[in-house]
């Protein structure tokens, strides 16, 4: 079993190597992903506050707020005029969680940024960004932190629960006594 320590010492030494690469690419997408992200947060922000203009000029032309024109919507007995005052009502809260959402994470550090992404991600549009995302080759400082931090969030992974549990096994396996079938 010593002959073959070598061998395993070395292709450890290359699967660290390409943990490395392998979590330095994939963390170092992530700015471009939320980039990604940003950008269709921004459309949808864009397109919600269109409709919500368009309810502000009707509420306008009627002598109301827009909260007033949703209050008199919803207090009307006929189903559909009354679900026209929740579509404005959700119309209204969509902008303001949008705009929300976008200002925290325009707002946030480049440390701050994948937290408050996670806190603020509204779950349509990122799945609309994955099925369109580009990858690209990160070239700013975000995308360096990001790379090492896949570096080292890799290598912990590897070296703190896959090496002790293949030990184990190994260990295990060669303390198991060999049976011979006659």
């Amino acid at each position: 079993m010593r002959c073959l320590k070598p061998f395993f010492s070395a292709g450890e030494t290359l699967v660290d190597r390409l943990l490395c690469v392998v979590g330095a690419v994939l963390f170092s997408q992530a700015p471009e992903f939320m980039q990604q992200y940003l950008q269709r947060l921004g459309g949808h922000l864009a397109e919600a506050r269109r409709q919500l203009a368009q309810f502000e000029d009707i509420a306008a032309r009627a002598g109301r707020t827009v909260r007033e024109l949703a209050a008199q919507y919803v207090a009307n007995a006929d189903q559909t005029v009354s679900s026209m005052g929740h579509l404005v009502n959700d119309t209204a809260a969509r902008v303001d969680s949008l705009a929300a959402a976008e200002a925290a994470l325009r707002g946030a550090s480049v440390w701050e940024r994948p937290f408050v992404f996670l806190r603020q991600c509204d779950t349509e549009i990122a799945r609309g960004t994955v099925e369109i995302f580009k990858p690209a080759v990160p070239t700013t400082l975000e995308g360096l932190v990001y790379a090492l931090g896949g570096v080292v969030v890799v290598l912990a992974v590897y070296h703190g629960l896959v090496c002790p549990l293949a030990r184990r096994i190994w260990r295990d396996a060669r303390k198991k006594p060999v049976t011979k079938v006659a």
